[in-house]
């Protein structure tokens, strides 16, 4: 006897809430193992001296990574300075002045491939356009590099928020009399600003790990440095120069760098997720 409908679309039913429960755990397990493995290969360097000492030389013991903690926070504060505003107004125009604009669709057609780019091809485009002009790497070609990688982010998050505001209030404003530039930023800003700050934070967790685009232009410096015209270490490109190297010293360093990573690249995502359900449950 065939099973009836209702039994075979509950068995589907289960079926499908069984993979998803499997794919669910496969991805924690993974999650937890690499946070596991970071913690354990980085533990005995993770103290006070991490974030107080400099860079070590080769060959020499101890050592921290303060100098590189400083350059990735410049770098990538640098890259969310100069992407993020023209991909707030680039998304705005998106929205605003070209939703069914045919410019408007080839923009978001061409923000689309720029998403997907690798980081490597951006990284070498600025070395061609910055780095080979100036004769040397510097921290500034590693900030344009990082904000060629948040700026179509910043686009894509800013031009679907903005559309999701309803017509209703964007018709209200200006029935009152208000310009379509004020409406903008006193009504649409407003409603929008909780997605919007949140496809920022959701670049700048994902620069914070990039190191091919920096292996291109910020290189690294083994010295505390605040020129921005000069290489400058970061933690991205010290990972891979460590754990490269054959110094024990350097490894557990790389280890405790890569800890450290993983732990701000996994609070700005909870930050980015409260953020959304805060925002969800004030507008429920």
């Amino acid at each position: 006897m065939r099973p009836s409908l209702h039994g075979w679309r509950a068995f589907k039913n289960i079926l499908a809430q069984g993979l998803a429960t499997a794919a669910t755990l496969f991805g924690l397990f993974w999650l937890v193992w690499i946070m596991w493995t970071t913690l354990r290969n980085g533990i005995s360097a993770i103290s006070p001296a991490l974030f107080t000492q400099m860079t070590p030389p080769p060959g020499e013991e101890g050592g921290g990574l303060l100098n590189a903690f400083f350059g990735s926070a410049v770098i990538s504060l640098m890259g969310i300075a100069i992407g993020a505003p023209i991909g707030v107004l680039a998304g705005t125009y998106l929205a605003e002045y070209a939703s069914r604009h045919w410019l408007g669709e080839t923009v978001r057609f061409v923000n689309d491939i720029l998403l997907s780019a690798p980081s490597i091809v951006l990284g070498l485009f600025v070395y061609t356009l910055v780095v080979a002009q100036m004769g040397h790497f510097s921290a500034l070609a590693g900030g344009i590099a990082l904000a060629f990688i948040v700026l179509p982010v910043v686009v894509r998050t800013t031009d679907e928020m903005l559309r999701l505001v309803p017509v209703q209030m964007r018709e209200a404003a200006l029935s009152l009399g208000v310009p379509q530039w004020k409406m903008i930023l006193q009504v649409l800003y407003r409603s929008a600003l909780p997605g919007i700050v949140t496809g920022i934070l959701l670049a700048l967790a994902r620069i914070s790990g990039e190191t091919a685009p920096l292996l291109f232009t910020a290189l690294n410096n083994q010295y505390w440095t605040t020129n921005l015209l000069a290489p400058m270490a970061n933690v991205p490109v010290v990972i891979f120069q460590f754990a490269m190297s054959p110094y024990d010293g350097w490894h557990a360093l790389a280890w405790a760098g890569a800890f450290i990573l993983t732990l701000f690249v996994l609070a700005i995502s909870l930050i980015a997720r409260a953020i959304v359900l805060r925002n969800k449950m004030t507008h429920d």
